[in-house]
């Protein structure tokens, strides 16, 4: 599969989507009208990066939430994965299972990206801000997983001063 998927853009309506979460339990976007939601996509529950990131999403919960911002972690591992990845790193907002990959490409972040300096076809690590509107605020590629959550807080304007 080539990188066929279009990226998207701020000001773009967010791709609605259903995935069941680590438990089975459908969670839809829909259902966050009216919030703010940090949608991010990562490669893989429980590799060195990714716990790294959800770690650092987990430790920023608090004060997204505080600012009515939501978070949902997206990967195409199956729930049973997520289930050890959050139970081991005591991640407390919902991780989603995307395993044939629909919305991961429907926003972009499957496709070709360069890893070690080889193109190969994977998750693009990436972090969507959707507005209350549903409607995307931030459109963040290619993100890396340290300093990631901590950049989104001051580019949110969220950081204290």
């Amino acid at each position: 599969m080539t990188d066929s998927s279009a990226r998207l853009a701020a000001g773009d309506v967010a791709p609605d989507f259903t995935l069941p979460d680590a438990d089975g339990k459908d969670v839809s976007l829909a259902s966050y009208r009216g919030r703010r939601v940090v949608v991010y996509f990562y490669p893989r529950a429980s590799t060195p990066g990714c716990t790294k990131q959800a770690c650092d999403f987990r430790d920023s919960l608090a004060q997204l939430n505080d600012a009515g911002i939501d978070v949902l972690g997206v990967s195409p591992d199956k729930p049973a994965a997520l289930v050890k990845f959050r139970d081991n790193e005591g991640l407390t907002f919902p991780l989603l299972s995307d395993p044939d990959r629909a919305v991961l490409t429907a926003y972009g972040a499957y496709g070709e990206k360069m890893m070690y300096g080889k193109v190969t076809t994977g998750v693009i690590r990436s972090t969507f801000v959707v507005g209350a509107d549903g409607t995307l605020e931030k459109v963040l590629y290619n993100v890396k997983a340290t300093g990631h959550v901590a950049k989104l807080i001051r580019e949110l304007g969220l950081a204290a001063a």
